[in-house]
């Protein structure tokens, strides 16, 4: 499933990962996810679960549902969706059901990511929809932006206790 960097794959990621930023910036665990068609923008969008309390408001929820309304179509075909990590369970079949065409991850998720991690949801042959996945694209740098917010958090909650003297 990894493949090489390609220049148009690296230029996308790097949307994702400034949408990722606004994510971090929001308080909200930094993924990114930006929704492309026939090499154009169409929609991005980042992690907003906590804000918007809603447990679907994931990067590539968001995304998706800014396509759709763009496109005026639940259907997204042609569609590449590129995100700053491997998608869950409930991010992939949103995919599938908008029949995207390729998704194109960053960093691997080896707990919940069912583009290959745990599992691949992408590869059921049982399935009527089947969407391209690539992954690793830029993956150290959307790595060290998750572990780097995740350490803050941790870091931040040590110097919240008091003290032991």
């Amino acid at each position: 499933m990894r493949v090489p960097d390609t220049e148009r794959d690296t230029h996308f990621m790097a949307l994702a990962l400034a949408a990722a930023r606004e994510a971090q910036a929001a308080g909200e665990v930094p993924v990114g996810a930006v929704v492309v068609r026939d090499n154009q923008v169409i929609a991005t969008g980042f992690n907003q679960p906590i804000s918007k309390h809603d447990p679907s408001a994931h990067a590539e929820m968001n995304a998706l549902r800014t396509a759709a309304h763009i496109l005026s179509n639940y259907r997204l075909p042609g569609c590449e969706l590129y995100v700053t990590l491997e998608p869950c369970l409930m991010c992939a079949g949103a995919m599938m059901h908008a029949r995207i065409a390729r998704v194109v991850f960053g960093a691997y998720d080896p707990k919940t990511g069912v583009g290959g991690s745990v599992f691949n949801a992408f590869s059921n042959p049982q399935l009527n929809h089947h969407t391209q996945i690539s992954g690793g694209v830029r993956s150290t740098e959307c790595a060290q932006l998750l572990s780097g917010f995740f350490a803050d958090k941790r870091r931040a909650l040590r110097d919240a206790r008091p003290s032991k003297s």
